[in-house]
């Protein structure tokens, strides 16, 4: 089913919530930067063959949910996984999310520690910005407001994916560009500004007290498998799970491993959890 809501401040959040709402904890899943929930179409797919509900929104300022201009800081996309939460009746819920939407996981987990069953956190890093990684972020913020979506996807893609995926796999490639041709510049730079503001998350993680799944792919420049291995450190009782054959997004690039994974961690993690 797909849906949408309107948060406090007017925005228009975009969602779809698939599967039965039964025993096993539902699942929310968030995507990175620049895509939409579209991404977790093989996760939905895969999570609801095997029994679980799961949730997937589109970020403000992405897909098909309102264009915020200006800056979205994470504690705001938090605040929106929450309401989401609070309008279909889910008290808890595993949250996973790959790249910024696994930081976006981390601070929802932060900030609303009793909402979580369990994390999901691929190709992503818990450490906040540098100086530098602030001003190149404000940079690309206006380069895109300036220039579109277009350039920066074309000069991505092969980061994204690892290269021989874009030429391997052209359906996802052109998915993945798509997704980064189709978003609201405005969104994605009000993003990217609040990223750069980000918390370190790994006080809060080493404290997390809940199962956590760290997946990466063997060939992610972006965040690598050392920045993976890590974040698994940092986290007692963390599970980690290299996929090989994909870069920044293991997800769409070898859904059947990346699921399998997922499914194989979720079957520990408690029933009973998530629906009240």
């Amino acid at each position: 089913m797909s849906g949408g809501f309107t948060a406090d401040d007017g925005t228009l959040l975009a969602y779809d919530d698939q599967g039965p709402a039964g025993e096993l904890p539902p699942v929310v899943l968030v995507h990175g930067h620049p895509f939409d929930r579209t991404m977790w179409q093989p996760q939905v797919t895969a999570l609801v063959a095997a029994g679980y509900r799961v949730v997937v929104p589109d970020l403000r300022g992405y897909g098909e949910s309102g264009v915020v201009p200006g800056r979205t800081l994470f504690e705001v996309f938090a605040a929106d996984i929450a309401a989401l939460l609070d309008h279909l009746g889910i008290g808890r819920a595993v949250v996973g999310g790959v790249s910024m939407g696994g930081q976006i996981a981390m601070e929802f987990h932060r900030s609303h520690p009793d909402r979580v069953a369990a994390l999901v956190l691929a190709d992503t890093s818990p450490v906040a910005e540098t100086e530098d990684g602030k001003a190149f972020r404000n940079r690309l913020a206006d380069r895109l407001l300036a220039e579109g979506m277009g350039g920066y996807a074309d000069e991505v893609i092969d980061k994204m994916l690892a290269p021989y995926n874009v030429t391997g796999l052209p359906d996802v490639a052109a998915h993945v560009l798509g997704m980064m041709r189709d978003t609201a510049p405005e969104g994605a730079a009000a993003a990217l500004r609040g990223r750069a503001e980000r918390t370190d998350y790994r006080d809060s993680l080493a404290g997390a007290g809940v199962p956590v799944l760290v997946v990466v792919g063997a060939d992610d420049v972006y965040t690598p498998v050392a920045e993976a291995r890590a974040l698994h450190g940092l986290i007692p009782g963390a599970e980690l799970v290299v996929v090989e054959e994909a870069g920044h997004l293991p997800g769409l690039e070898r859904p059947e491993a990346f699921n399998g994974a997922v499914v194989r961690f979720l079957a520990g993690v408690g029933r009973g959890q998530g629906q009240g």
